[in-house]
């Protein structure tokens, strides 16, 4: 793993979203999902489980209903969630530049994630990032979950920090939205979907490439 050189003072904390953005999952969760729709005689076209990029489960629960409103969801959820767990059961691979840039911020960090608190954890032990964070902010510690602010508000005044002094890594519209609504520096770096940019102050290809964007690291 490179070393990196810091250069942080313009921040006072580092954000990250999890899936996407950390670890390589949504492909993943994408190929779980078509699979799980056609085994129930169900398929749908992988433009509709784009649109659920980036959403917490209830959110996808809602959209799934209204577009398949006959839809068994606990079995597609059942199913879904079997899919998925076999594709990861080898491992979860970090993503680019994440290893190396985690480990060279001596900011405060913190994960914000629409994923489960249990789901959540896992998946940073998975990729190598158990200890990494000092907080992690899930859908179980939330009430309004991305695009709305309040989990990014909640990570800032549980590390003491101003949300002006935050920089946040995205790879959803979502989680731009919801960052950018809390007031923070939003780099986003997409990941299955092109972005247009409008919630983020700056659109990148990788991790790296925000960082040193942003004055991070050298």
């Amino acid at each position: 793993m490179p070393v990196l050189a810091r250069h942080d003072a313009a921040f006072d904390a580092v954000i990250f979203d999890l899936d996407g953005t950390l670890i390589d999952t949504e492909s993943l969760s994408l190929a779980a999902g078509l699979d799980a729709f056609a085994s129930l005689g169900a398929a749908v076209e992988v433009e509709f489980l784009h649109c659920l990029i980036g959403k917490d489960r209830p959110a996808c629960a809602r959209l799934i209903g209204a577009h398949r409103p006959d839809l068994d969801l606990v079995a597609l959820n059942t199913h879904w969630r079997a899919g998925f767990d076999q594709r990861i059961a080898s491992g979860l691979t970090a993503k680019p530049g994440a290893l190396a840039l985690v480990a060279a911020l001596r900011l405060p960090l913190a994960v914000v994630t629409s994923s489960d608190r249990d789901g959540a954890i896992w998946k940073l032990a998975q990729a190598g990032l158990a200890t990494a964070f000092g907080h992690v902010i899930t859908l179980d510690d939330v009430t309004c979950a991305k695009p709305a602010p309040e989990p990014y508000l909640l990570a800032a005044t549980r590390m003491a920090v101003a949300p002006a002094r935050c920089v946040a890594f995205e790879d959803s519209e979502a989680g731009a939205e919801a960052a950018q609504a809390a007031g923070m520096v939003v780099v986003q770096v997409p990941d299955l979907l092109p972005t247009t940019g409008r919630f983020a102050h700056h659109v990148v290809p990788d991790l790296l490439s925000g960082a040193r964007l942003v004055g991070l690291i050298g």
